[in-house]
């Protein structure tokens, strides 16, 4: 659970903020992902749990992501395959298929609509407001792949500390980094971005299959 809360926090991270050349990298990053409808890629997610020295990676997990505006996601795993996490605009489905855990499981949640929780990535759906949501911006050349930037959130109810976007020169982010405060960390690195491709409305929606159980989880 614990893991599935960062990734919930992972879920609401949307912006920062900063000066000089920074704004108007912020500026072209937030053109870049706001004017879009719907956006994929493939995408990479480890999460590393607390320890002395960050600790071994305790899981990596690759797929594809989807999304459509407002509040739509898909989230299909091969690494681990089966693995499936949807948000249909109102609630999310967590859904993991039998394995050594156990039978397979759905757990559904209410997607929050606050400032603070948003789905998926802010940026990805296109609501960035970078002002409103970071302090104590920093940034710094990561060479050939582009600028990191690192942030805080100026809410402290947020299940995180720090966050890192790696943007590259097309204003695209590649990168996200995302800390616990228990120093756990959630890092996801996109791979061959579409935007605007043609999605069905019925990819964002969820059936539990037969014999898989369904629990009502939350924040």
């Amino acid at each position: 659970m614990r893991s599935l809360r960062l990734f919930l926090g992972v879920l609401a991270v949307s912006a920062f903020a900063g000066g000089g050349n920074l704004d108007g990298l912020l500026k072209g990053v937030e053109t870049r992902y706001n004017r879009v409808k719907t956006l994929q890629v493939l995408f990479h997610e480890e999460y590393t749990p607390p320890g002395p020295g960050g600790g071994p990676a305790r899981r990596a997990e690759s797929g594809r992501l989807i999304l459509q505006k407002p509040g739509r996601m898909r989230w299909d795993y091969s690494q681990p395959p089966g693995k499936l996490f949807i948000s249909d605009g109102k609630f999310m489905w967590l859904y993991t298929p039998a394995g050594s855990s156990g039978p397979p499981r759905a757990e559904k949640m209410k997607l929050q609509e606050s400032d603070d929780m948003r789905a998926p990535l802010a940026f990805l759906l296109g609501k960035l407001n970078f002002e409103k949501e970071f302090r104590n911006l920093q940034a710094r050349p990561e060479g050939a792949a582009g600028t990191r930037i690192t942030a805080e959130p100026k809410s402290d109810t947020l299940p995180y500390s720090a966050v890192e976007f790696v943007v590259t020169g097309e204003n695209r982010i590649r990168e996200v980094k995302v800390t616990g405060f228990d120093n756990s960390t959630l890092d996801f690195t996109f791979d061959e971005e579409r935007l605007d491709p043609p999605l069905q409305g019925k990819l964002f929606q969820f059936q539990a299959p037969p014999g898989a159980e369904v629990v009502e989880g939350g924040y």
